[in-house]
């Protein structure tokens, strides 16, 4: 346990010594998958990245077989006693949380560091308001928005119960 501590400290050491930016991505009618990979990368390259209006981030696909999917999903739990996990993420920012955090490298010293520098808002929070927004011209969607599902949506389907 001590040893993997320090490898987290030494490794965040490293990233200190470089400049770090603070990055504001708006993810309003981008596709979700698309964006957590750029921003996975920008999170390992040292930089802190808060994610804002994580409730309006699309999803490709049959929206009634993305519905059933997570739901499918919900029903996977411990066999003894549903208390012991896994928990499943309701809230669009969670859910973006846990597809930002799958594509880090986690046990690493290096992913763990970079997975601290994350912070995903539902909405946009009044400090985030006046700074300057970052938007992925690759990862909006082409096609009109009714082939697409927000992960708002998905959420209130599968239980969420916020706006």
């Amino acid at each position: 346990m001590g040893k993997s501590k320090k490898n987290i400290n030494n490794a965040t050491s490293k990233i200190d010594n470089n400049i770090t930016k603070q990055i504001t991505v708006d993810v309003s009618n981008c596709i979700a998958g698309r964006v957590c990979s750029h921003v996975a990368k920008l999170l390992l390259q040292g930089n802190r990245v808060s994610i804002i209006n994580s409730e309006k981030a699309m999803l490709s696909g049959n929206r009634y077989t993305i519905i059933d999917e997570y739901k499918k999903y919900l029903e996977v739990s411990s066999v003894t006693n549903p208390i012991h996990g896994p928990y499943h993420p309701r809230r669009p920012d969670r859910i973006l949380t846990k597809m930002v955090r799958a594509m880090t490298p986690r046990g690493k010293p290096s992913g763990i560091s970079a997975f601290k520098r994350l912070r995903v808002y539902i909405g946009i929070p009044k400090e985030l308001g006046s700074k300057e927004i970052k938007i992925f011209d690759d990862t909006k969607i082409t096609k009109p928005e009714s082939y697409y599902i927000t992960i708002g949506e998905v959420a209130k389907e599968i239980g969420w119960k916020g706006e």
